[in-house]
């Protein structure tokens, strides 16, 4: 492990304006390594550098085929490192050490299936009459400012930086001050596959300094960002003054409705998968399980079942998959979410099991069950991005589904029944972006993401993240007759 890492600026390994930032590691509460800490200095430079190679058409001008296949090998050069790259991801995020290789496998998919796209972005002719010919193409935007959360470092700059790379735009990536280290693979793919210097710079900076000097940058055509309300809303509100257009991704409350003829057995492992894989810190996490009252008691005693079987420890001692959880990314967040449960419980809520702060090194919270939770309870409305789960109830469908949409969130959602009447019945009335049916996390990079109402705007994944870095030009040929 390295004591002191760089940003990566128009082909260069460079410190940062601002100094440096301590990055800690949440499994054992000490310091991991320093990196250099970018200023707005820093931030214009490097979006100076993703400007010139825009407009030199060092990306633009290729054959859509030539860049698809260096976005390709970049993920392929990700796997190649997948050993100690996991290694790294996981001392800085606390993950479990099979949780980070599954994310870099995650990553470089990403790579693999826009690599993969960047030939089918095609335009279309438009029939005027004999007198003219009429044609759109795609155009990228230019620079792309992608703006990345601590929770997925690797895998959510993969999913931007794909999809931007491969539609020839050039990108100026922020990274998360809690889990900067990560992304210099993404720099040292870039190099390895021959991008053009400035293709891809990767900094690290606070939010309030190099965040707000991105965001608010003239020159940046587009912007993507994962991460907070409040902080998306000033992120659009930066953009906007410079009109500029956004993809924002902010966080969910999202439920899981459970009826009474659902596969309760199969649904525990849904519970591992959804709220304790990465700790619960995850947008789309299954935070909320709505169920039916007459298996209330049965699913409640199954998903107990679940949190306590769960072996928790720094993720660096636990490579082989299984029924593991590691640390939160920080003492701040752990404690957070500890607080959030304790107030529930002042509120009526009955912790289940769990709710409490491990007394071990490190930023831990024990799985945790809440039940007796009621629609009008913060904990079932605020997002609480850790291992809590609460349990709510109802009677019938309509109740169910009011429930479910009773959040100003809207990102995913599920439903679990064998009906498969009730399923696509509330399939329609879920307010979400994506709604799984019988599996929660069902889909794959192929398939849309993006929310509804708080949860943001634009899509990421699938073929439609392809429209976010790209703009229709229309042509139109008055001919001689």
């Amino acid at each position: 492990m390295k004591t002191y890492w760089q940003n990566y600026i128009d082909g260069a390994w460079v410190d940062g304006g601002a100094g440096r930032i301590d990055v800690i590691n949440p499994g054992t509460g000490e310091k991991l390594a320093e990196h250099a800490l970018a200023d707005a200095g820093d931030v214009d430079r490097a979006v100076q550098a993703a400007r010139r190679v825009h407009l030199s058409g060092a990306l633009s001008d290729l054959r859509p085929v030539e860049r698809g296949r260096m976005v390709q090998a970049m993920g392929r050069y990700l796997l190649e490192h997948q050993g100690e790259l996991a290694r790294v991801l996981t001392l800085e995020q606390g993950k479990p050490l099979w949780e980070a290789r599954i994310e870099v496998e995650g990553a470089a998919r990403y790579f693999e299936y826009y690599g993969n796209q960047a030939e089918t972005v095609e335009g279309r002719s438009i029939p005027l009459g004999k007198s003219y010919f009429d044609f759109t193409t795609y155009e990228p935007f230019g620079v792309s400012a992608q703006i990345i959360p601590w929770n997925y470092p690797v895998e959510m700059t993969a999913r931007s930086l794909s999809a931007a790379l491969a539609t020839g735009n050039a990108c100026v990536i922020k990274t998360p001050e809690l889990t900067p280290l990560s992304n210099a693979w993404l720099a040292h793919a870039a190099e390895a596959v021959g991008l053009p210097k400035g293709a891809v710079n990767i900094l690290c900076g606070l939010g309030h300094e190099a965040g707000a000097a991105l965001s608010a940058h003239p020159e940046v055509n587009q912007i993507v960002f994962t991460g907070s309300v409040p902080t998306g809303i000033t992120i659009a509100s930066a953009a906007a003054r410079n009109v500029v257009p956004c993809v924002l991704e902010l966080g969910g409350k999202s439920a899981a409705i459970v009826h009474d003829d659902a596969d309760l057995e199969a649904f525990e492992n849904d519970v591992r998968w959804g709220i304790y894989f990465n700790a619960g810190q995850v947008c789309s996490a299954m935070s909320r399980v709505i169920v039916h009252h007459s298996v209330y008691d049965e699913l409640v005693e199954r998903m107990v079942g679940v949190a306590r079987s769960l072996t928790v420890k720094p993720g660096i001692e636990q490579p082989e998959f299984g029924p593991t959880m590691g640390a939160m990314v920080s003492d701040a967040q752990r404690d957070r979410a500890a607080g959030m449960v304790q107030a529930a419980e002042t509120g009526g809520a009955t912790v289940a099991t769990g709710g409490r702060k491990m007394n071990i090194p490190g930023a831990y919270l024990e799985p945790t069950i809440l039940r007796n939770v009621t629609p009008d309870m913060t904990i079932a409305n605020d997002e609480v991005f850790g291992p809590v789960l609460s349990v709510l109830k109802f009677r019938d469908d309509d109740e169910a589904i009011r429930i479910a949409n009773g959040t100003p969130y809207g990102l995913v959602g599920g439903v679990f029944t064998r009906d498969l009447d009730r399923a696509t019945s509330a399939a329609s009335k879920l307010r979400a972006g994506q709604v799984f049916v019988n599996e929660w996390y069902a889909g794959g990079v192929e398939t849309p993401f993006g929310g509804y109402g708080k949860s943001g705007y634009g899509r990421e994944k699938g073929r439609e993240a392809l429209w976010n870095y790209v703009q229709t030009k229309n042509v139109a040929i008055k001919l001689k007759t």
